[in-house]
C-alpha cells in the first residue's frame, strides 16, 4: 500500500494518512474513566486518547462506522465532527447527524480529491454488529483505494462480526491492508454474543485477504472487550500468521 500511515489514538480511533488525504476513524476522545449510562447498560472507558483532538490538524473525512454507540462516537468525538471537512457514515447515521454527514449504502462510493490531485475512492462495505437477527443497528465498513491504483485497497471493517458480507468484500476488492475492529466485545445486558470480531475471526480474515497486512483496532480501552492483544497474538501465532499482524504504536505514525 503506497503512502499509508496509521496513527493509533485509542479504541476504534485512528488517524489514517492515505497519500495527502487525512481520514479519522470512529472518533473517541473522552478521558479514561468516563461512563456512558443507557437504559439497559453502562459502557465504561478504561483508557484515554493518545492524542488530544485539538492536536490532530486537518481532517478531510471522518469514517464513522456508526453514530449510535458511545464506544464509537463519544462526547468529545461528536464535537469534533463539526471541524471535519466531511463525515461518511451509515444512511441512518447521516440523517441523525445532519451537517456535513453523508450516508453510504453498501457498495456506494464517493471520490475525494487530495491536495496533490490524486483521488481516493471510498466505498461503503457491509457490516453486521452482532449475530444474525440480533445485531445492534446499522453499521458500515469502508474500502479505500486511489482511483489510479484500484487493485491496492485498504479495508476498515467497522464494528462487525464475521459473516458473509466480509467474504463479499474479498470477492470485489484486492485488500492489501485490513484494519479489523476486534476485541470480541460483549455487553451481557443485551445478550451473550460477540458484537465485534474475535481473534479467530481475525485469522479467518487474514486467510481470506491472502497476504494482507492485518491491523487490529478497537480491542483495548473499553471494559466490554473480552479478548486482548495477547489473545489475538496467540491465535495468529497458532496458525502461522503472526507475521501478518501490525500493531501501530499509540500516538505514533506507523508506515504500512
Amino acid at each position: 500500500m503506497p503512502e499509508l500511515a496509521i496513527t493509533y489514538i485509542g479504541g476504534p480511533t485512528a488517524l489514517i494518512e492515505f497519500g495527502t488525504l487525512r481520514f479519522l476513524t470512529d472518533p473517541t476522545f473522552d478521558a479514561a474513566g468516563t461512563e456512558y449510562p443507557t437504559p439497559l447498560y453502562t459502557l465504561r472507558k478504561s483508557e484515554g486518547p493518545a492524542i488530544s483532538a485539538d492536536l490532530l490538524g486537518r481532517i478531510d473525512a471522518v469514517l464513522l462506522s456508526h453514530d449510535h454507540h458511545y464506544d464509537n462516537l463519544d462526547h468529545a468525538g461528536r464535537r469534533l465532527l463539526a471541524g471535519a471537512a466531511r463525515v461518511l457514515t451509515t444512511e441512518a447515521g447521516a440523517e441523525r447527524l445532519g451537517g456535513r454527514a453523508a450516508g453510504l449504502a453498501h457498495w456506494q462510493a464517493v471520490e475525494i480529491p487530495g491536495p496533490d490531485g490524486r483521488v481516493v475512492r471510498v466505498t461503503g462495505a457491509p457490516a453486521r454488529h452482532g449475530p444474525e437477527g440480533g445485531d445492534r443497528g446499522p453499521v458500515t465498513g469502508f474500502v479505500l483505494a486511489f482511483t489510479d491504483a484500484p487493485d491496492d485497497c485498504l479495508y476498515i471493517s467497522g464494528d462487525t462480526v464475521w459473516y458473509e458480507g466480509i467474504k463479499e468484500v474479498a470477492r470485489r476488492f484486492t485488500i492489501t491492508t485490513a484494519v479489523l475492529f476486534m476485541g470480541a466485545a460483549i455487553v451481557p445486558q443485551v445478550g451473550p454474543d460477540q458484537l465485534t470480531m474475535t481473534a479467530e475471526d481475525g485469522v479467518r480474515a487474514a486467510r481470506l485477504f491472502h497476504g494482507a497486512t492485518i491491523v487490529p483496532l478497537h480491542c483495548a480501552g473499553w471494559e466490554h472487550f473480552t479478548e486482548s492483544r495477547d489473545d489475538i497474538q496467540r491465535a495468529f501465532a497458532a496458525t502461522g500468521l503472526q507475521d501478518s499482524l501490525r500493531w501501530p504504536k499509540p500516538g505514533v505514525a506507523t508506515i504500512l
